[in-house]
């Protein structure tokens, strides 16, 4: 199709264009409120099935019955590691990328090519399992921290970004005299700070919704995280047997599995919905700046 500016085709073309995102908005956002739904909806109603766009016998007893268990230990565990977890993230790839993205840097091409080897390959899991018990980070926040301080990958589009800023403007500083932990914190990372919002929630993402190394390095209860809960509900309804619905009588089933798990996908996934829209305008950007530029 010729599309021609300010013409008819390119007004179909964007129409057409405007259609296929709203479909696929909802084929993306109809399982969330499918589970939203039925988290609000009364256990008996549930399960007689056909709930599909409206909820019935609306009730909140099923987040009632959550929040009387250990929701807020998980909760309070997650938010620990995903703080935590993000900070050290940011600040060992900042501090791995500035070196590999300055020019002057002696055997900069080796150490970068040491560093994208681990793209490629890993020592496996049992390797790594055992590394993490000899040095004691067993049951404690290291475990799921330290193994995966960096991530190649988002280390090589933070680099790519420091590389886009100028070296005249980097030279300058050091004729003042500035070392390079000051032109990093004071020049490079202002400068960058749509590639860094970006790694923000790539490794704020994984660490939230991260549970198969909890499965692994975590065996004390009080230090699972909310995902981990979340697994229990999903394969075989082991918060339902802890918390013995307590918030509902037994002649009502008002919460049931299928209810206690769609309320806490709800509960899951709410904090990262209302995290993006903060970023996502640095979204575009900071992918690009960080990849553009080899």
């Amino acid at each position: 199709m010729k599309i021609r500016e300010g013409g008819g085709s390119r007004t179909v073309f964007q129409i057409a264009n405007y259609i296929f995102l709203f479909i696929m908005m909802i084929i993306c956002l109809y399982p969330l409120y499918l589970q939203l739904i039925t988290s609000v909806s009364h256990g008996l109603e549930v399960m007689k099935g056909g709930i599909t766009l409206f909820p019935r016998k609306v009730t909140f007893q099923t987040y009632t019955t959550l929040v009387r268990g250990e929701l807020f230990m998980y909760m309070k565990n997650t938010i620990l590691y995903t703080v935590t977890g993000t900070a050290v993230n940011l600040l060992m790839s900042c501090l791995c990328a500035y070196p590999l993205s300055r020019r002057s840097f002696s055997g900069r091409k080796a150490f970068t090519a040491i560093v994208t080897v681990t793209l490629f390959f890993s020592g496996g899991m049992i390797p790594l399992y055992l590394t993490v018990k000899q040095f004691g980070m067993m049951d404690t926040i290291w475990a799921l921290i330290l193994p995966g301080a960096i991530s190649t990958y988002n280390m090589i589009i933070i680099r790519t970004a420091f590389q886009s800023i100028p070296d005249s403007l980097i030279e300058s500083a050091q004729l003042d005299g500035a070392n390079d932990l000051i032109i990093l914190c004071r020049i490079v990372v202002p400068l960058s700070k749509a590639t860094l919002a970006t790694m923000l929630l790539f490794y704020s993402v994984t660490h939230w919704n991260s549970y198969f190394d909890a499965m692994l390095y975590i065996n004390k209860k009080d230090l699972y995280p909310l995902q981990i809960m979340l697994r229990n509900m999903l394969i075989g309804g082991l918060f339902n047997e802890e918390t013995a619905i307590a918030g509902a009588s037994a002649d009502s089933y008002a919460v049931t599995d299928a209810t206690l798990r769609s309320a806490a996908i709800i509960v899951t996934t709410l904090p990262i919905l209302v995290v993006y829209p903060f970023v996502q305008r640095y979204f575009v950007k900071g992918v690009m700046i960080g990849s553009v530029k080899g």
